[in-house]
């Protein structure tokens, strides 16, 4: 088990929440006389200060010898040499208030924000921007950068002052001053496709922990497969801040789970424990002791008792973590939210509101800063400015090895290189497999192994699995094994039922840069992934989300596992593509528009039940979203249009036949992504769908909602607009009047 290290030489600075004490059934206390702080102003300490004030000694750390860890903790701090600190103590307290005002001033002027987390988190910050990550500031997307993520992404303000003192083109003074406003680089929450440096999207609590998670996993993964003797080309880390909103969040606990079983060694997550939500203090709803469920997760955890002003203790726990090579290091770093605020601090009041005119006065006042709003004084600017030059000789010394790399190892420098600039290989699409009409029927999820197989074969970057659903979903790359702890160059991942952080880490994954990952459950299950597929669309990683048991279609399990409103909820979505392929060329034809797009994620909504190769499906067609299967029309002008997606198009070509034989011209249209179909020219669009033809059918084993828009208010639309039944797939349909019978009667009512 991971041990702790709650040494206690690690005294807590004077308001340190008391919940600290209250979530240790076995503490003792002791009196803890006022701290000292030198080279600084003196703290006004109010009763809200310092409430709760003690030192916890755990009878765990009290009866244990010191452990290795502990005296690594003790040796750095008197010196980290690793981390290189050239500054006194006095300047490091400068940059930190620095931070701290930035924050500050940029929520006032802005009337709207969080500066409570920025203020307490300002010394971590400080020190991992300043002296442990690796970093090229003019080239945010350096590839072996160390990832940065703010899971806690309403204090924002931190990131971003620190990436304005680190010399960011992205975040300049004019952007702090316009913080939260309409334009700005500086939103409210993180958002990496708005700001150069911002890694990740994050704003849901939980979601960018996860996230942490998929970064951590690509470096692990790409690490195994391309670094060799010498030529660690893949050699970062992934820093992660999370607070108590974030631990509460059970996408976190999924995550971490997960981080711990396949010892992702360079994720460091730091855990602001500073026990205050928007309600309160945490005690009214969260009261686990943290520590130890990330110990039962497979963590190695350590405790900074001091994160307001133990710098060392922050150091040394950094020097520990990075010397644990076999598991992820949570940090706990206890803080006071709001630090340096008198009359707010350690409260909520200061977690989600500007302090005011007259708190940040005395805020200024207290920490002893005399400085106008978002000044950076000369030498806190001096020290910070030369990160630009180290960021560029680091990024060089990597290209430098990289090009010796490849005079060694050829051919995995060519593959590396394709991989992390996002290019494809040439010709990658012609190993999805194309059916005839005379290939057997089978169902579009065994269809989706077949291609997923393929392209594993031609795309290097290609990895993902299942949320315990492999063998269902039909998801495993047959030719590799799983990538475990001890096997992360393998490419089946497995996530146990976790669909909500499978999502999350999905995007990780996709945001590192050099893979193509994909991810798989029964689509009603997206219910648990919502949130993070939302991200995906939000923060443009392309993820690939193969959902199988698209429909009532999967029979007895019922109404629970059925999916009715699913396919329409994610054509709401903005930058998302809804695909739903009805057989193997279109199956082909989604996986093909899947990988092209790297900016937006896909959704593949998939049969259980087998369907026949139809007659006129095209890989092609599916790049256009819709198109036309079969028409014996002249000049555009057919007498009925039947509509259909899935597992229905079949439906609606045998109506078609059926009511051809009466003499009437039918096109059938298969609509297999409404969002490509929108895309498309007017012209385009006109020649599969026709605005004078108002005789319009569509069938799809779903919710109606939204099928207006392209039948048109004289069309009809068969489709299922209540929960499903347990029945057997045949006895569904023709239950729910999802037949060739009713889209007939339907049609018949038009003409």
């Amino acid at each position: 088990m991971a041990s702790s290290s709650l040494g206690m030489y690690q005294a807590p600075l004077a308001g340190a929440p008391a919940a600290a004490e209250r979530r240790s059934s076995s503490s003792a206390t002791l009196p803890l006389p006022l701290p000292s702080k030198p080279n600084t102003p003196a703290i006004l300490l109010n009763n809200n200060f310092l409430r709760g004030t003690k030192v916890v000694l755990s009878r765990r750390s009290r009866a244990r010898k010191p452990s290795t860890s502990m005296q690594a903790v003790v040796r750095a701090s008197a010196a980290v040499e690793t981390l290189d600190q050239t500054s006194t103590t006095e300047l490091i307290e400068k940059s930190i208030n620095t931070i701290r005002f930035l924050a500050i001033d940029a929520v006032e002027k802005a009337n709207s924000g969080h500066p409570g987390l920025p203020m307490g988190c300002a010394p971590m910050g400080h020190i991992l921007y300043d002296e442990v990550m690796r970093y090229n500031p003019k080239n945010p997307y350096w590839f072996n950068r160390d990832r940065f993520v703010l899971s806690a992404g309403h204090g924002c303000m931190l990131q971003y002052a620190l990436l304005h003192l680190a010399g960011y083109d992205s975040v300049k003074e004019e952007d702090l001053k316009s913080f939260r406003q309409w334009g700005s680089k500086t939103p409210g929450h993180p958002e990496n496709f708005e700001t150069p440096g911002i890694e990740v999207t994050t704003g849901p609590l939980g979601q960018g922990v996860a996230n942490a998670v998929g970064l951590a996993l690509a470096e692990k993964h790409l690490a195994a497969r391309y670094n060799k003797p010498g030529f660690e080309i893949v050699d970062h880390y992934t820093f992660c801040i999370l607070g108590d909103g974030c631990q509460m969040e059970g996408i976190s606990n999924e995550a971490c789970s997960l981080a711990g079983h396949w010892g992702l060694g360079k994720l460091i997550a730091f855990y602001d424990d500073n026990h205050i939500s928007i309600d309160g203090d945490t005690e009214i709803a969260f009261t686990e002791t943290v520590d130890t469920r990330f110990e039962g997760l497979g963590w190695h955890v350590i405790w900074v008792k001091n994160g307001n002003t133990g710098y060392d203790e922050i150091r040394a726990a950094i020097e520990e973590a990075k010397a644990v090579k076999d598991k992820p290091t949570l940090i706990k770093v206890t803080t006071t939210i709001g630090y340096g605020s008198p009359n707010k601090a350690n409260s909520y009041s200061v977690h989600g509101s500007a302090l005011g005119a007259k708190e940040v006065d005395a805020t200024r006042q207290n920490l002893g800063w005399p400085y106008e709003p978002f000044h950076v004084p000369d030498d806190v600017k001096s020290h910070w400015s030369r990160h630009v030059s180290e960021g560029a000789s680091l990024e060089a010394e990597w290209q430098a090895k990289l090009a010796e790399y490849e005079k060694k190892y050829k051919e995995e420098a060519v593959e590396f290189k394709e991989l992390i600039s996002g290019q494809l290989p040439d010709g990658w699409e012609k190993a999805l497999p194309v059916y005839t009409a005379e290939s057997p029927a089978d169902a579009t999820r065994n269809l989706s192994q077949q291609c997923l197989n393929a392209l594993a074969k031609v795309l290097p970057g290609l990895l993902g699995g299942s949320a315990d659903l492999a063998s269902s979903n039909m998801t495993l790359l047959k030719m590799f094994g799983d990538f475990q702890k001890d096997t992360p160059e393998q490419r089946n991942v497995r996530f146990g039922v976790r669909e909500h952080s499978m999502g999350a880490i999905c995007n990780g994954i996709a945001l590192h840069s050099g893979l193509i990952p994909y991810c798989a459950t029964f689509f009603v299950f997206t219910d648990y992934m919502r949130a993070a597929m939302r991200i995906s669309a939000l923060c443009e990683a392309g993820v690939i989300y193969v959902m199988t048991h698209d429909s009532i279609g999967l029979g007895e399990d019922g109404p629970t596992h059925q999916p009715i409103e699913h396919i329409a909820s994610f054509r709401a979505m903005p930058n998302i593509l809804m695909l739903r392929p009805g057989d193997g060329n279109e199956t082909a034809g989604a996986y093909k528009v899947a990988v092209l797009n790297r900016k937006r994620p896909s959704v593949l909504a998939l049969s259980r039940q087998k369907l026949p190769q139809l007659a006129g499906t095209t890989i092609e067609g599916v790049e256009k979203g819709g198109y036309i299967v079969s028409d014996n029309s002249m000049r555009n002008k057919p007498d009925l249009i039947l509509i259909g997606t899935g597992s229905e198009l079949e439906i609606a070509v045998k109506a078609a036949d059926e009511i051809r034989k009466e003499g009437k011209a039918v096109r059938v249209v298969s609509l297999v992504s409404w969002e490509l179909f929108d895309e498309q020219s007017d012209d385009y669009k006109e020649s599969v769908l026709p605005a004078e033809v108002t005789a319009r059918v569509s069938v799809e084993a779903g919710s109606t909602f939204g099928w207006e828009k392209i039948v048109g208010s004289k069309g009809k639309s068969i489709g299922i607009d209540r929960f499903g039944a347990s029945a057997p797939a045949g006895t569904l349909y023709k239950e729910f009047g999802i037949t060739v019978d009713n889209v007939i009667a339907a049609a018949k009512s038009l003409l």
